[in-house]
């Protein structure tokens, strides 16, 4: 009998701890960032801003800022590379009004400030990753999620082109913050696709 109430208990434990676990599994889902983007992408999209002059200089950064009102913003952010790395950096965060205008004030700043479409805005992110791709640079480790913002933004709709590289050529500019090790693995894999490239068309 008492052996009987002693599995009881230890299966009640057992199932009590299973539905604990689930729950905290379900509360990290729902806290992790993808699932706080697919949130966020239901808000109405107020900003879509590109900053800066990217065919130009090769860089830019490219905003997307959606809200219920624009007084409460959450911000999806690229740095693009059009040179080189496509998609090189991505941040995805909350902003006031307040904390939002002084950004795009110090964007202005340094550089003329573009709206553009949504779907021209992603068209241009996939498009720069895919190029990037062809030289073996993969997108920053956030794009697939981050880009996940645009919701039913339709890059399929937006006919634009763009031409990435300098007149064509990848030309690879490390920025201040990449390792000689991270410098080196770019080199060496952007030298080798050049090459195969090279060889093919011979």
């Amino acid at each position: 009998m008492a052996s009987n109430i002693a599995l009881k208990r230890a299966a009640k434990a057992n199932r009590r701890k299973a539905v604990v676990a689930e729950k905290r599994k379900l509360e990290l889902l729902n806290t992790s960032q993808s699932a706080q983007v697919l949130r966020a992408a239901q808000a109405l999209i107020q900003h879509c801003l590109l900053c800066g002059e990217l065919f130009e200089s090769g860089m830019a950064t490219l905003f997307l800022a959606r809200g219920v009102t624009s007084y409460n913003l959450t911000l999806a952010g690229f740095l693009i590379d059009a040179w080189c790395l496509g998609v090189k950096d991505t941040f995805f965060h909350a902003f006031d009004a307040e904390s939002f205008e002084c950004l795009l004030a110090d964007m202005e700043a340094a550089g003329p400030v573009t709206s553009v479409d949504p779907a021209y805005a992603r068209k241009l992110l996939r498009d720069a990753a895919v190029w990037a791709g062809s030289l073996g640079i993969a997108p920053h480790r956030d794009f697939a999620v981050i880009e996940k913002f645009f919701g039913d933004a339709n890059a399929d709709t937006c006919d634009a082109t763009f031409q990435f590289g300098r007149n064509g050529e990848p030309v690879y500019i490390p920025g201040r913050s990449e390792s000689p090790a991270l410098i080196g693995r770019r080199v060496r894999a952007i030298g080798n696709i050049l090459e195969k490239l090279e060889r093919a068309e011979a």
